[in-house]
């Protein structure tokens, strides 16, 4: 082979070797050259959000690991280690407390994720965050009759757990938001937490609600005996029936007291010797005694600006003849409840044993208002605001159990208010005499028909109606009936003690046997 030849092949293979280092780098890009990918950018908890100063703004980013993220106005994220995230790489979270002087008017936060070489990827938040200005209180007015606080942002198939009712165009002073939540602030030192839809933002301009007590009147009529006391405008309230001794305590939020004198007039049956005390300076508390063990229920409101304290007395009988019972049978209509193997229905099984109660009851002489007479559809809420007017001296509320484990079986009681356990416990008793099994007593039952405080209350979960045996006896019109007559006698039991609790007799000449 001539040397021309041999150095024409050696070129033409070292050509093409430059020419395939070449191409393999342009198919395979250096990794700085890639832009950075942001999967998920967001607030936590995901919701739009109002903070005041000292409040943290908690973010998480999701995105390609190893980088420098940062968020708002440059702020660094951490990326964590993968032990921390459920072993994923890219997860970038920060934190930044609100300061004094920050403005943010609902707006989406921005993230950024960069390279070493200084490519950027950018994304926002889905929700919106707001800074307030304490100079400028955001203040609120409670609406609807029905108007409430939670003491936080729990929630379950219940809802959130409720701190109490308040009375409607109740001041409240915003200091935040989660979602549809807004944050009160009731005193220096407690928050509470209002539904959006049970209040209406005032313009800005006002102050922080505060008043000063005036005194007291305190008196009573055939039915209640009554506390009055006037304020300067209606501040929002808690309050607590208590036992051992049985007193009721309310407290002010916002008020301090000018109380110079508290005039007890004749003729009150239930309250004791009322007093207050400044228990914080922006929480006054009002403590009532009750002259007896069983309380019969309550209800606070606002007369202008006047807060008015209805406390029931125990009906002038304590027997079933003359004394209104209130029934509840669970569901109807569109809302069905639980359904069992065979097809049977809680609405329709809560509302046979109510009817079968209702004639027990009223052979025994007591007045029966049902909240539903037929498979009608009737909301909770409204359940709650028609005994709200209709003032029944009790109420029983019927349900049928029901669980993802066909072995769970049985009856169980429910109450919301300690003062009211006795009337759970008469009726659990009685139905576990039917010989069904014990599922229990349950208190502090956040359901809407254990929340009013007008009346002593309780839920009856008759039966699991996913259980076989227990669904044969709900089925079964016979054993329907020995339920109704087990709630029934549960009634006259619960009246039999508070008979013989009482600590001086119910009422002047009745004997403790009537």
């Amino acid at each position: 082979m001539s040397s021309f030849l041999l150095f024409r092949l050696l070129w033409a293979s070292l050509l093409l070797t430059v020419l395939g280092s070449l191409t393999a780098q342009a198919q395979q890009p250096a990794s700085a050259t890639r832009l950075p990918v942001i999967s998920t950018a967001e607030i936590i908890p995901a919701a739009d959000q109002w903070l005041s100063p000292g409040d943290r703004l908690h973010v998480r980013l999701i995105g390609t690991a190893g980088l420098r993220a940062t968020f708002l106005r440059g702020l660094p994220l951490t990326e964590m280690p993968p032990a921390q995230a459920q072993g994923k790489r890219g997860v970038y979270q920060g934190t930044y407390v609100v300061q004094p002087g920050d403005t943010l008017l609902n707006r989406r936060i921005s993230f950024q994720l960069l390279t070493p070489d200084s490519l950027v990827a950018t994304a926002f938040s889905r929700h919106t965050v707001r800074f307030l200005n304490p100079n400028e209180p955001q203040l609120a007015l409670t609406k609807g009759e029905l108007a409430y606080l939670n003491y936080g942002l729990g929630e379950d198939r219940l809802g959130g757990a409720k701190l109490g009712y308040l009375d409607s165009a109740v001041v409240l002073h915003l200091t935040g938001r989660v979602g549809s939540q807004y944050r009160v602030q009731l005193s220096a030192t407690q928050l509470a937490w209002v539904p959006q839809e049970v209040v209406r933002l005032l313009p800005p301009g006002g102050f922080v609600p505060a008043a000063l007590t005036g005194s007291w009147s305190v008196q009573g009529d055939s039915v209640y005996d009554y506390v009055r006391m006037s304020l300067g405008q209606r501040l929002p309230y808690r309050s607590q029936l208590l036992t051992e001794p049985s007193r009721l305590v309310v407290d002010v939020f916002g008020a301090t007291s000018n109380t110079n004198w508290i005039t007890q007039r004749d003729g009150l049956r239930e309250l004791g010797d009322v007093s207050y005390e400044q228990v914080q300076p922006d929480v006054f508390r009002l403590v009532l005694p009750l002259r007896h063990r069983q309380s019969w229920g309550y209800h606070i409101g606002y007369r202008g600006n006047t807060l008015e304290i209805k406390v029931k007395r125990p009906p002038q009988k304590l027997r079933l003849r003359g004394l209104t019972v209130a029934l509840d049978p669970g569901h109807g209509g569109t809302n069905v409840g639980a359904t069992g193997a065979s097809g049977v229905r809680e609405k329709d099984l809560t509302l046979a044993i109510a009817l079968k109660l209702r004639r027990e009851l009223e052979q025994a002489g007591a007045r029966v208002l049902m909240t539903r007479k037929t498979d009608a559809t009737v909301d909770n809420g409204d359940r709650v605001l028609l005994l709200r007017r209709l003032n029944p001296d009790v109420l029983v509320s019927i349900h049928v159990n029901s669980s993802g484990s066909a072995a769970a079986q049985g009856t169980s009681t429910y109450y919301r208010y300690v003062a009211f356990r006795p009337l759970s416990v008469a009726l659990y008793e009685q139905m576990r005499a039917t010989g069904l099994a014990g599922f229990g007593n349950v208190g502090g039952f956040n359901f809407g028909l254990n929340g009013p405080t007008e009346y002593p209350n309780a839920l009856v979960e008759t039966a699991f109606v996913s259980n076989p045996e227990d669904e044969k006896r709900l089925t079964d019109p016979q054993f329907q009936q020995r339920m109704a007559q087990a709630m029934k006698q549960g009634l006259t039991e619960f009246l039999r003690r508070c008979r013989a609790r009482g600590p001086r007799g119910w009422l002047l000449g009745q004997s403790a046997t009537e």
